[in-house]
């Protein structure tokens, strides 16, 4: 399947992936290799939460597709998805996903033809800077405060994990977890992490990192009872001058198409565009109350 070069993991990134509690990698990632040993395809297995959220993520050398390589990968992922829902909650729904580029015609054939159905568009959104961007003008009582990591790490977890269970599909994460996907990243730079405070509560945050040559804002939110007052705004401009001031004039970021907290709307009007779109395919494993 075809993708977007920004999307394509790193091999530092994908070692980090692969280091993730349960993740085996003799186990969930599949090979498809030539008589000469040539790999040209694969296909990797992710528990995403409580055996219940499952994701497929592979890829077919071009050379090689229309051979049945991906459909025999993805019978793959559901043998291996079928193991994993018998650990899940037992009322619990069971699923597995699957993103692709939403120019890839053949990529959506493969997963329509192999039981996945399409549930969600998502995009990759970008600014190319042309000027130094606007000074910040933060709400009254909010400031932004050096992210010192052994004393702020704790705080922003349950800021983002609280502020993320307005979006689809999100779900609670452990702070061993949270913590090896920021901090394992081979990318992450504290100095890049936008903390902004009400007193000693976190109102908003914009986690950033450089990524593939630009800049790339993480993950960005602001908490509920601070939301409408210019924070989030205020954060993208800040965010947007730490990167330039470094060398960096394009910045980009992935957004759910459909996000119900406005986020779509905020990123347009500081300016940002639509630079590509994904498509979110999923397969029903089992039925359950939710």
């Amino acid at each position: 399947m075809e993708g977007d070069s920004l999307f394509v993991l790193t091999a530092e990134e994908l070692a980090n992936e692969w280091k993730n509690e349960g993740f085996n990698v003799e186990r969930d990632v599949f090979v498809v290799e030539t008589s000469d040993g040539r790999l040209v395809g694969s296909e990797e297995f992710y528990n995403e939460s409580g055996h219940y959220k499952l994701k497929a993520d592979g890829c077919v050398h071009p050379e090689f597709r229309g051979l049945g390589i991906g459909s025999s990968l993805l019978e793959k992922m559901t043998e291996r998805a079928q193991a994993e829902l018998k650990l899940a909650a037992p009322n619990v729904r069971v699923f597995i996903q699957s993103l692709i580029n939403n120019k890839d015609e053949a990529g959506h054939n493969l997963l329509k033809n192999n039981g996945y159905s399409l549930v969600r568009y998502f995009w990759r959104m970008e600014i190319k800077l042309q000027e130094t961007p606007p000074a910040i003008n933060l709400p009254s009582g909010i400031e932004l405060r050096p992210f010192i990591k052994d004393e702020h790490a704790v705080a922003v977890w349950q800021a983002d994990d609280e502020a993320f269970r307005d979006h689809w599909g999100s779900h609670d994460r452990t702070f061993q977890e949270w913590s090896h996907a920021k901090f394992g990243n081979p990318n992450f730079d504290p100095t890049l992490w936008m903390i902004a405070w009400d007193g000693n509560e976190i109102a908003g945050f914009s986690q950033n990192r450089f990524r593939k040559g630009i800049g790339w804002i993480g993950t960005i939110a602001v908490r509920r009872p601070w939301r409408g007052k210019g924070l989030g705004i205020a954060l993208m401009h800040h965010t947007f001058g730490e990167f330039y001031k470094r060398g960096t004039a394009i910045i980009g970021l992935g957004v759910d198409s459909a996000n119900l907290t406005g986020a779509t709307r905020l990123y347009e009007r500081a300016g940002m565009y639509v630079a590509g779109e994904f498509s979110l395919y999923e397969k029903e494993l089992r039925m359950g109350e939710s």
